[in-house]
């Protein structure tokens, strides 16, 4: 496993200070994101998942804890679309580059807009998954907005 990605190759670029976090990644895991947050130890509210999803058939990057599920109505409602529903795995993968357990919103091989949880902005730093399973990438979550041009909303159930 490599610590150089795409998606931290993006961040040094971008001028991001981020620290970069490898662990062991469990393919069995029920929940890839809380499993990450226990082999790091830290807790589920500072550890954030990146999902694709489409709203109004258009993608959707959004970025929520690994604890919570996303609401699509309210998705909808901040990318202002009228529906939303997750990316098909294979789909998401081709549009990102990424695997999936591996998605990061960071040096996606296709920009997509971008939607962090407000939930994020209430930590000093969050992991994100920096573009490889087993590797996430820990930077403020101000940093991890500008570095996309993301937008905060609430989108988390």
């Amino acid at each position: 496993m490599t610590k150089k990605t795409r998606g931290t190759a993006f961040l040094e670029k971008a001028g991001i200070a981020f620290t970069v976090h490898p662990y062991d990644y469990d393919p069995k895991a029920s929940a890839a994101g809380l499993q990450a947050a226990e082999a790091l130890q830290q807790p589920a509210e500072i550890v954030y998942k990146t999902l694709m999803t489409e709203v109004d058939g258009k993608p959707v990057c959004v970025v929520v804890q690994v604890n919570h599920e996303v609401s699509m109505k309210k998705l909808a409602a901040a990318a202002g679309g009228k529906s939303a529903n997750m990316i098909k795995p294979v789909d998401a993968e081709r549009m990102t580059g990424y695997h999936v357990g591996g998605i990061s919103p960071f040096g996606q091989k296709k920009r997509v807009p971008v939607i962090f949880d407000e939930s994020a902005f209430q930590a000093e730093k969050i992991f994100i998954n920096g573009g490889q399973r087993g590797v996430l990438v820990a930077l403020a979550p101000e940093d991890a907005r500008r570095a996309v041009d993301g937008k905060i909303a609430s989108v988390a159930n």
